[in-house]
């Protein structure tokens, strides 16, 4: 199977390859479902982990959401998504249902630290730094499930906007248009803080 690479404006690496034969072979023989399962269980963990805040519950899930995912892959259909936007519904699906239970909350802790602001190594600088971590993580805690989510589905799962929007169920355009909306509230928040 040839696989090609190609880097996204945000810096991450797609392995573009033909999922559906994957599934098909998959659907044959429910032990090729390795395949699928190790190119994105590091995803699934990560979105999962940073809905759920625990290693436990993030791991559980995701054990949950490839079961699912195999017990349902004859269902899969590529013409309504890629296998990843349908693997991510699932996920997300899971893991409402979970906070539904728990009642919890996407933390900003578990943001990759790639996407926190950097600044110098002075002491000063680390001071600046956590006081506007701080900051950040209480207006991203205050805004509301959904947007949280849009964030969280973009810069952990690391989805561009069409795959979210798939796994939403939102046209691309509307999904555009709430993620820049969300981002432009949080810097106009941020800012009037700070000035």
């Amino acid at each position: 199977m040839q696989k090609s690479m190609a880097i996204s404006s945000g810096g991450i690496v797609n392995v573009m390859s033909d999922d559906t034969d994957l599934v098909r072979t998959a659907r044959e023989n429910p032990a090729a479902f390795g395949l699928l399962y190790e190119r994105y269980r590091d995803r699934i963990y990560s979105y999962l982990l940073a809905r759920t805040n625990s290693e436990e519950d993030a791991a559980d899930l995701t054990q949950h959401v490839f079961t699912r995912a195999l017990a349902a892959l004859q269902q899969y259909r590529s013409h309504k998504g890629s296998f990843l936007t349908w693997l991510f519904t699932i996920a997300r699906n899971a893991s409402n249902n979970f906070l539904q239970r728990r009642h919890a909350t996407v933390t900003w802790d578990y943001v990759p630290e790639v996407l926190h602001p950097l600044t110098e190594l002075e002491p000063e600088a680390v001071v600046l730094r956590q006081e506007a971590l701080i900051r950040l993580r209480t207006l991203f805690n205050a805004l509301d499930q959904h947007k949280r989510e849009l964030l969280t589905l973009r810069f952990v799962a690391g989805l561009t906007a069409a795959e979210i929007a798939v796994v939403l169920g939102k046209s691309e355009a509307a999904t555009k248009k709430q993620l820049t909306r969300t981002l432009h509230l949080l810097k106009e928040q941020y800012y009037d803080v700070h000035e």
